[in-house]
C-alpha cells in the first residue's frame, strides 16, 4: 500500500511487529494483535483501560523513543510509528534505514507531514478509520477493521444522538489546552480537538488557527472568552502539562482567572492520547459530549 509518500509491502501478514507510538499499538491491541508483537515504546499516558490485559502480553522496550539499535534487537518484520518525528535521523531513525534492512515501515497518515510543517486540511473521522482498516489489512485481518470502525462509527453517532436536542447558541466554543501556562499551546483547526468539536456541532475556540497547537497569549483567550475548557492532562513533566497545574493557573493567574468558564469551573480534563489523533479521540467525542449536556443544563 502507497503510505506517506511511501510504499509498503508485506509479503505475509506480520508476526513481530515493533510499535513505536502509544496510539499506533492501542490500534493493534484494538485489533486483538498483541500476540503478534515483540515491542511497544512511547508511551505518554497510561494504556487504555480497556486494553490493560492485551498489553500485558507485549514487552515494553522503553517508555521513551527507542534506539534503532533497540528496536533492531527484536528482530522486527514491521515497525509502525504514529509521528513522522520518529522516523527521523534524530530519532529512531528515517524510514530509508529500515528499507535498506527489508524491514517495511508504516506511519498514521494523519501525520504524515514534519511537525514543522502545520496540516493544512483538517483531521477528519475517516483518517483515524482508515488508519485501523491499514493496519487491519497489512496484518491480514479486514474483517477485524471493519468491526472495529463500526464500534466506533456506532459510539460516534451515539454521542451525537446526545447533544442533538441541546439549547446550546451556535457560537458555543470550547478552548482545548494542551500544554504550557505562560503562552499555552491551544488548539487550532487542523487537529483531533477540532475534529471532537466539529463532530458535535460546536466550535474549537481556534478553528481559525492553522496547525494543531498553536500558541495564543492569555489577553486573546480572555477576549474570545470560550464557555467550556478542556484540560489536557499530560503525564509529562514539563511546566504546566498536568491537570493539577493547569487547575491552579486558572485560580491565581489574574487573566486566566477572569474567564467565566475559569470562574464556574467549567472544564473537564482529557488524556493527551487523545487530544491528539488516536482511537481515544472518539472516547474524547464522548467525554465532550457529556461535558456539553452538563453546560446545557446549567444554562
Amino acid at each position: 500500500m502507497s503510505n506517506c509518500d511511501h510504499h509498503v509491502t508485506v509479503e505475509e501478514p506480520p508476526q513481530r511487529a515493533v510499535s513505536l507510538n502509544q496510539s499506533t499499538t492501542e490500534i493493534m491491541l484494538s485489533l486483538g494483535l498483541q500476540d503478534r508483537m515483540v515491542g511497544s515504546a512511547t508511551w505518554t499516558d497510561p494504556v487504555h483501560p480497556d486494553l490493560a490485559a492485551a498489553n500485558e502480553q507485549v514487552p515494553v522496550l522503553t517508555e521513551n523513543t527507542p534506539s534503532f539499535e533497540g528496536v533492531l534487537e527484536t528482530e522486527p518484520d514491521i515497525v509502525l510509528g504514529a509521528y513522522q518525528a520518529v522516523f527521523t535521523d534524530g530519532s529512531v531513525a528515517e524510514r530509508e534505514r529500515f528499507d535498506e534492512l527489508g524491514v517495511p515501515t508504516y506511519l498514521s497518515p494523519s501525520n504524515c507531514l514534519p511537525e514543522e510543517a502545520p496540516l493544512s486540511e483538517p483531521v477528519e473521522l475517516a483518517d483515524i478509520y482508515g488508519e485501523v482498516r491499514d493496519i487491519a489489512a497489512l496484518f491480514g485481518v479486514p474483517e477485524r477493521g471493519e468491526r472495529l470502525v463500526a464500534q466506533l462509527e456506532q459510539r460516534v453517532a451515539a454521542a451525537q444522538q446526545k447533544v442533538e436536542g441541546l439549547d446550546l447558541p451556535a457560537d458555543t466554543s470550547v478552548l482545548f489546552w494542551f500544554a504550557r501556562t505562560q503562552s499555552p499551546y491551544v488548539a487550532g483547526g487542523t487537529g483531533s480537538p477540532a475534529l471532537m468539536a466539529r463532530t458535535l456541532g460546536v466550535q474549537s475556540t481556534y478553528t481559525d488557527e492553522p496547525g494543531m497547537w498553536p500558541q495564543i497569549g492569555w489577553e486573546d483567550i480572555l477576549r474570545r472568552n470560550p464557555d467550556l475548557l478542556v484540560l489536557g492532562d499530560l503525564t509529562r513533566d514539563s511546566e504546566g502539562d498536568g491537570l493539577a497545574a493547569k487547575e491552579r493557573f486558572l485560580r491565581e493567574d489574574p487573566a486566566a482567572s477572569q474567564l467565566d468558564a475559569a470562574r464556574e469551573q467549567r472544564w473537564l480534563p482529557m488524556t493527551g492520547t487523545a487530544l491528539n489523533v488516536s482511537l481515544q479521540t472518539v472516547d474524547g467525542i464522548e467525554q465532550l459530549a457529556d461535558a456539553l449536556v452538563e453546560l446545557d443544563r446549567q444554562r
